[in-house]
């Protein structure tokens, strides 16, 4: 195994990982500039009415997109068990 492979391997995981967290990060994001908006309307300062919802939004999400992380994760782990059986 060499530097390019490598940095091949690492650049797969780090897309690996935005691809599979991406869904419930941009959920989350966009119910916190909801609840922000709203806080700012309201001047409602709670602290638990920023994470519950997140939490909830962020399973929600989990929930129904667990089937794509998991085969974005698979091809990742199939790919990497492809090359230590290939030799690299």
């Amino acid at each position: 195994m060499n530097e390019a492979d490598a940095l091949d391997i690492v650049r797969m995981a780090i897309w690996t990982v935005i691809a599979a967290t991406g869904p419930a990060v941009a959920a989350a994001m966009c119910v916190g500039l909801i609840i922000a908006l709203f806080q700012a309307l309201t001047q409602i300062q709670e602290m638990t009415l920023t994470f519950i919802p997140k939490i909830v939004v962020i399973f929600i999400f989990l929930a129904m997109t667990g089937p794509y992380i998991g085969s974005q994760i698979f091809t990742f782990s199939e790919m990497v068990y492809g090359r230590i059986e290939n030799g690299f």
